[in-house]
């Protein structure tokens, strides 16, 4: 007779399968746990620390904890809350989101993160980046300016375009998005408007050409639903949420 798997989070139970990491099987499960980093498709990078728990009191980032039996899992506590408010309210301060005037509002995950959150003000003196865009692809362009080191795009031109477009160079307050090209400019590499990786960003970094703000407010992704609802939608069920 096969027992089913299960361990705790937030004192409710949560079946998950061997291989499967915290954040996998929660949301398979209906159980959201704040991320950005994270994305279903790809390897769990652990950067963010969004999805930071207290896991038998100690704390982990969901995305990289393996799933294991008996496990105590808390996530919504209000120190983990404040944690991750602090986090966003970082991410707000170090690269330039004018939600109103950036074409990613709406479909903006940074954005969506800071109305769960109830984030109101950045709370730390902003940076004001002023890094050079790079308009130079016939259909994409790059804002270098709200990169939030998400590795997102890197991942997804690695692991599913099979193009490594981008990566990230430089240490600490000088580490930054950069373009695998000789020149550096984005025209000069083999990636397509259809490539994963211009669709994965979560922020206002990579943006199609020609189409801006064609969506009205009021039917952009996360206008229609919130962030909560969109991600437990996009969770893979089954034998799917075993990747990573």
């Amino acid at each position: 007779m096969n027992t089913r798997l299960s361990f705790l989070l937030d004192g409710a139970e949560v079946p998950f399968t061997p291989g499967q990491s915290v954040i996998q099987a929660a949301l398979a499960a209906g159980r959201y746990i704040p991320h950005l980093c994270y994305h279903p498709e790809f390897t769990p990078h652990g950067s963010c620390k969004l999805c930071t728990v207290r896991a038998d009191g100690r704390p982990a980032a969901a995305c990289t904890l393996p799933a294991r039996a008996g496990l105590q899992v808390d996530s919504e506590t209000e120190e983990l809350r404040a944690l991750r408010r602090t986090l966003v309210q970082m991410l707000f301060a170090e690269g330039n989101h004018f939600c109103p005037s950036c074409e990613k509002s709406g479909n903006c995950v940074l954005q969506s993160l800071g109305y769960d959150l109830e984030v109101h003000t950045a709370g730390f003196r902003h940076f004001f980046l002023d890094r050079p865009v790079d308009a130079s692809h016939p259909d994409i362009l790059l804002d270098f300016n709200r990169c939030v080191l998400c590795r997102l795009c890197v991942r997804a031109s690695e692991e599913v375009d099979g193009k490594g477009v981008f990566y990230l160079g430089g240490r600490g307050v000088q580490r930054r998005l950069l373009v695998s090209s000789e020149s550096g400019r984005l025209a000069d590499t083999d990636i397509a408007v259809t490539d994963k990786a211009v669709e994965v960003c979560p922020v206002g970094v990579i943006l199609r050409k020609h189409v801006g703000f064609a969506v009205p407010i009021g039917r952009r992704r996360y206008d229609v639903k919130p962030l909560r609802e969109r991600a437990l939608e996009d969770a893979p069920r089954g034998e799917e949420g075993t990747h990573g």
